[in-house]
């Protein structure tokens, strides 16, 4: 049975920080390029960072320069560390395990994490 269980949301003030973590299971951790997506109130979900099995990251354009993706395969751990966070960064984020096989895909979810940026 595959988890992924994200960890570390809350209520932060603009210019704050958070991290987010994700602890997964039941994957080979080390094989899949995880990722993080959120989804704000109204909006479709987007992905907000990726890392690849061998540690290439992708990030949107809102967030670069702000938050970085890490990951610990002996911890089977992915991490979002977010800083300079602003009123729009407020969603619900999302862990995403993929893998690519010859004929189809592997993808699993997280339940989500709330992120408030608010004063």
């Amino acid at each position: 049975q595959v988890q992924l269980v994200e960890s570390g949301g809350g209520l932060v003030q603009p210019g704050g920080s958070l991290r987010l973590s994700c602890a997964a299971s039941g994957i080979t951790f080390r094989l899949y390029t995880m990722g993080w997506y959120r989804q704000a109130p109204g909006k479709q979900r987007e992905l907000v960072a990726a890392i690849t099995s061998g540690g290439i990251t992708n990030y949107a354009d809102s967030v670069k320069g702000r938050f970085s993706i890490s990951r610990d395969n002996d911890k089977n751990t992915v991490f979002l560390q977010m800083n300079s966070l602003r009123p729009e960064d407020t969603a619900v984020y999302y862990c995403n395990a993929e893998k690519l096989l010859v004929q189809r895909k592997l993808d699993y979810w997280g339940q989500g994490t709330q992120v408030t940026v608010s004063s």
